[in-house]
């Protein structure tokens, strides 16, 4: 079956169920499953040093772990309470954590991206958050034109709430919207009546918020077809900037709380693909731009420019804009990284604590990339851009001739050349439309950790 696209591309379902298989997102390269305890936080000082000498800007990441109540489809390290008890002593942490790591970085370098993830960041009461804020501006240098962002929960929000995080400098906001359908809301302990998602929308744009970015998960149980075809829609009318369309993965020997899933009303591979052809079609139909995988923007949003530019980069938050800066993440179980290092905090608040009372950087484990990862990287992070490889930059960049570095790597794309996922030239691999579907499936012939992956990882659709 082969439909047209406005945008041009070929949605072939016998292609898609043929490339669909696990395969990692590659929001860094090795993927996180690679970092080891080997790695310390001795190692991770030292990259910090050797960062400081490159004077790359800086990105800045501090996790939130807290919800009030289990979404079952998710995947994130969250701790659930109902009790406010545990955001102060948590903030305070965060607050030493933020002091011990600052006296390690040169904080004259200006930080042009930050962000508040969870759990519900929107957890802390309004006199935390601008006491997290205040900490954050005493130790770092936050450029005036520099992307502020965070995730919300909108079952947890109050209007006063969402000017309070305008006024304190918040310009990007983010919310899980997942599904319309009150039957999928019920089944994944995520009820939030439509109502409530629009009349959030209209505070955040009422607040002056220059970006809105919706989730939404195909996959979910007694999704269908048509259902979906409504909440797409629905998410239409909301305007949002930014529309994030993630795949289910559903994983419960992972994720425990998934177990509340009832397995038997997840849709089938077949409906999935369907739901997924219908939800490229009607959200380019609406002039949204497909960026790549599972994300569609605005024209004039920042992600579409930097892809039509060649410049969009990929990290451990999603598609950036912003891919020359190195990322510091602060927090129970963030990951921070650098060009040449990644590190993750202890994912238990009491590991974590201990670090931070023995006044040592919180990390549990990390990864130094060798020079032929970072090789490796910058052509799978080019891949995963929906763009194309620049075969002479990477070469000049690293002293190497691309198609002898990588023979056999080339020879395998004429495979997904012949199905047409990529056009091959002696300049450039350039990932077609219908590539920018499966660019997990592309980058994955460049990843010479894969052998050694033995682990689950999420199918590609």
């Amino acid at each position: 079956m082969v439909s047209q696209l406005p945008s041009g591309v070929k949605f072939d379902i016998d292609l898609i169920k043929k490339y669909d298989t696990p395969t990692p997102r590659y929001t860094s390269y090795p993927p996180a499953t690679e970092l080891t305890e080997q790695f310390t936080h001795d190692d991770f000082a030292q990259a910090i040093a050797d960062s400081n000498h490159r004077q790359n800007p800086l990105s800045l990441y501090f996790h939130i772990p807290f919800c009030q109540s289990a979404c079952y489809f998710c995947g994130c390290n969250v701790i659930v309470t109902n009790s406010q008890n545990v955001a102060q002593p948590y903030v305070e942490y965060l607050s030493r954590e933020i002091h011990q790591t600052s006296q390690l970085l040169d904080t004259n370098r200006p930080v042009t991206q930050l962000h508040w993830g969870g759990g519900t960041p929107n957890f802390l009461t309004i006199k935390q958050a601008e006491f997290l804020w205040q900490q954050i501006n005493r130790h770092f240098q936050i450029s005036q034109d520099a992307e502020i962002s965070l995730e919300v929960n909108p079952r947890y929000i109050q209007k006063d709430y969402i000017f309070a995080l305008r006024d304190l400098g918040f310009n990007r906001i983010s919310f899980g919207i997942q599904d319309f359908n009150p039957q999928v809301q019920a089944a994944i302990n995520r009820v939030q009546p439509e109502e409530m998602l629009f009349n959030v929308m209209e505070w955040v744009r009422q607040a002056g918020f220059n970006s809105v970015n919706v989730d939404l998960i195909y996959g979910l149980p007694y999704q269908n077809l048509h259902s979906f075809h409504r909440t797409i829609q629905k998410t239409i009318d909301l305007d949002p900037d930014r529309i994030a369309v993630f795949n289910f993965a559903y994983v419960p020997w992972v994720k425990p709380v998934q177990k509340n899933i009832p397995q038997t009303a997840l849709p089938s591979p077949e409906e999935r693909l369907d739901i997924l052809q219908m939800t490229v079609e009607e959200l380019t139909q609406s002039h949204y731009l497909f960026i790549g995988m599972d994300h569609f923007a605005k024209p004039t949003d920042e992600l579409a420019l930097a892809q039509q530019q060649g410049t969009l980069k990929r990290n451990f938050q999603g598609y950036t804009a912003l891919g020359n800066a190195e990322l510091i993440g602060f927090g129970v179980t963030s990951v921070s990284m650098l060009e040449d290092a990644y590190a993750q905090n202890y994912k238990r608040l009491k590991e974590y604590y201990q670090a931070v009372d023995q006044k040592i950087i919180p990390t549990h484990k990390g990864y130094a990339l060798s020079h032929d990862d970072m090789i490796r990287r910058d052509v799978i992070m080019s891949i995963m851009s929906g763009t194309w490889v620049d075969k002479q930059e990477i070469s000049q960049q690293y002293q190497i001739d691309f198609d002898d570095y990588f023979i056999a790597e080339l020879q395998e794309l004429k495979h997904l050349q012949a199905d047409g996922l990529v056009n091959l030239s002696p300049q450039k691999i350039q990932v077609t439309e219908i590539g920018r579907l499966l660019v997990r499936n592309i980058a994955v012939i460049f990843d010479a950790h894969k052998k050694q992956r033995d682990r689950i990882l999420s199918r590609a659709i």
